[in-house]
């Protein structure tokens, strides 16, 4: 989960949802995120996985009163492969516009190593209470898409792991748990709790930060990918400082 990159990316998380294996075909869906029940950006993806591998290209935009506020537009694409029972991204690349500030960041893999990273323009200098990232952070790591597309024999293997996530700057890790009966998505197959845990590239005082970390209550719920072994998130919720935003997917 990128908290750099806001809401928006965190639609990006979906792209995988109900794709089929056996010819791998085009599957087009779309993202709805509201904010205390109120629209604030939508995305579109177009997904192809199959047995050996995925690739998806997508695109994102504010929308209603937060576009008004802060006008965002971009386009997110990722690539990788499955290999030891895990999601192994090989290429991932984010290019938006927010307002006036233009940004690409573009991430390159080798068996869940990052081997290159570019932003451009260049993040900012940080200051000395910045939790510096180090080459042990950028391994067995994912983009903020890939790391949510689980390899699973059933539901019940879906929750209880951590979800290691890398989005160009900053290092997260998702610790899943199960939820309660109370706490289910309807159209989840499995719903699981999500513990927000900063690692690097971060500002351990930064409100944002906190309030993910020891306040937010964050549950994501999975579906399995037709004919595979394989599950993708289908909603999610998470609590902000201003309110919860609510992530589902429907065909496009």
């Amino acid at each position: 989960m990128s908290f750099r990159h806001g809401i928006l990316v965190f639609t990006a998380l979906f792209a995988f949802t109900a794709s089929s294996a056996a010819e791998t075909p085009t599957h087009r869906m779309r993202y709805d995120v509201s904010l205390l029940g109120l629209p604030v950006a939508r995305a579109v993806f177009e997904s192809r996985v199959n047995e050996a591998g995925f690739a998806i290209a997508g695109s994102f935009a504010s929308t209603g009163l937060a576009r008004i506020f802060d006008k965002t537009d971009g386009t997110v694409t990722v690539s990788g492969r499955f290999n030891g029972g895990e999601s192994r991204p090989q290429a991932y690349s984010l290019d938006y516009l927010s307002g006036k500030k233009k940004q690409i960041t573009q991430i390159r893999f080798d068996n869940a190593r990052v081997t290159n990273t570019i932003n451009e323009p260049p993040l900012r200098k940080r200051g000395s209470d910045w939790v510096p990232l180090e080459e042990a952070h950028l391994r067995q790591v994912a983009d903020p898409i890939s790391a949510l597309l689980l390899p699973a024999k059933d539901a019940a293997n879906i929750c209880n792991r951590t979800v290691r996530v890398y989005d160009g700057e900053a290092r997260v890790d998702l610790v899943l748990t199960p939820a309660s009966d109370g706490e289910r998505f309807p159209q989840a197959e499995v719903t699981c709790r999500a513990q927000f845990v900063p690692v690097a590239g971060y500002r351990p005082n930064h409100s944002t930060i906190v309030h993910l970390r020891d306040k937010a209550r964050i549950r994501i719920g999975f579906a399995p990918v037709n004919d595979q072994a394989l599950y993708s998130p289908v909603e999610a919720s998470i609590g902000t400082k201003i309110g919860t935003v609510h992530v589902k997917a429907r065909p496009a």
